[in-house]
């Protein structure tokens, strides 16, 4: 049996009643103030001991003795779960957003980088994005072409469809057999293979079967190796980290270290956008449902975004647990829906 059907529908409009005014004033909230505010039609005195059977159930907490109350994280989780309602972003915004990204889609990075700087103006939170061409994307070919007697370029075709170029040097100009041979073997064992994969000793056996070609062939794997380490480190882009520190539950020195670290850790932020991608849905994790020990004062609400059906990166927010989920959780799936389709218009089919 779910928690939802467990509980009756006055306790889960007060649970809505006390998360609703917390998130609006980082205050803790007591029955008074739920009984003036809302019309709930019940008096002061039941909603007070309601409260205290949703505090005993763990579903609300006292921060202080005298203080009134505030939701739990098993009270957020029950709320976004089953009581709140996503609040649709307006027209006017809808239009800004597709516009900002239309007029960056001739750059992949600048695209990234818009869709960052709109998450968090939106959100008033932390935000970031992670790079489409980072661990979903499958190498479809490898190019060589000789483009001086003693320059080769070296062409990277990933899949869903973007170029990576780069220029190498070799100690003399190759026949265009030789160089057909090369691009035969390389594609023979690169092809459709995913970047994530393309380790070491795969490139080392490559290396040791064209050992007669090793002046170019070095330098063309050098410059494989250089193209994915570059797309690992440029992953995710970061916007609004400024936001965390207009958040109360922040502004104390030693809370707004802890989630400036965080956002610096380019391992955690993609590991946390790497599962939603893989999940292929949109995610709420709030607060200790993190492992990370400096997640248990955040939540992060991430989606996917998709090309021909497929996610090949995803979007996030970061901010306290005391977040406005409905209105992050109708931002993140609009942008992360307009940011697939800019992406489906850049790419190289």
């Amino acid at each position: 049996m779910s928690p939802y059907s467990l509980m009756d529908d006055r306790k889960k409009r007060i649970l809505q009643a006390v998360t609703d005014d917390y998130i609006s004033t980082a205050e803790p909230v007591g029955s008074r103030t739920i009984a003036r505010r809302y019309d709930l039609g019940i008096s002061p005195a039941t909603i007070r001991n309601e409260m205290a059977d949703l505090e005993e159930s763990g579903y609300l907490e006292q921060p202080h003795i005298s203080a009134g109350r505030i939701p739990s994280q098993k009270g957020y989780r029950f709320y976004v779960d089953f009581i709140m309602q996503t609040k649709g972003v307006s027209d006017e915004e809808r239009l800004r957003i597709r516009r900002r990204l239309e007029e960056r889609k001739r750059e992949l990075d600048l695209v990234t980088e818009e869709t960052a700087r709109i998450l968090a103006q939106l959100s008033n939170y932390a935000a970031f994005v992670l790079s489409p061409v980072s661990r979903a994307a499958v190498l479809k070919r490898l190019e060589l072409v000789q483009v001086d007697p003693q320059l080769v370029l070296v062409i990277l075709v990933v899949d869903p469809g973007f170029v990576r170029t780069h220029l190498v040097m070799t100690e003399r100009q190759l026949k265009p057999e030789q160089l057909a041979y090369i691009n035969s073997y390389l594609n023979s064992r690169l092809r459709d293979i995913p970047l994530s994969k393309i380790g070491v000793s795969l490139l080392k056996e490559i290396a040791a079967e064209l050992k007669e070609y090793s002046n170019v062939l070095e330098a063309t794997l050098e410059a494989v190796v250089q193209l994915l380490e570059h797309r690992q480190e440029e992953a995710v882009v970061t916007d609004g980290q400024i936001n965390i520190l207009e958040q109360p539950e922040f502004r104390e020195v030693e809370s707004a270290k802890r989630v400036f670290d965080l956002l610096a850790e380019d391992d955690t932020v993609s590991g946390l956008l790497v599962d939603t991608m893989n999940a292929g849905s949109i995610r709420v994790v709030i607060g200790r449902e993190s492992p990370h020990p400096n997640m248990d004062i955040c939540s992060v609400v991430s989606a996917p975004y998709v090309v021909d059906g497929v996610p090949i990166g995803a979007i996030g927010v970061l901010g306290p647990t005391r977040m406005h989920y409905a209105r992050v959780v109708a931002i993140v799936e609009l942008v992360a829906c307009h940011l697939g389709e800019i992406l489906s218009k850049m790419l190289v089919m």
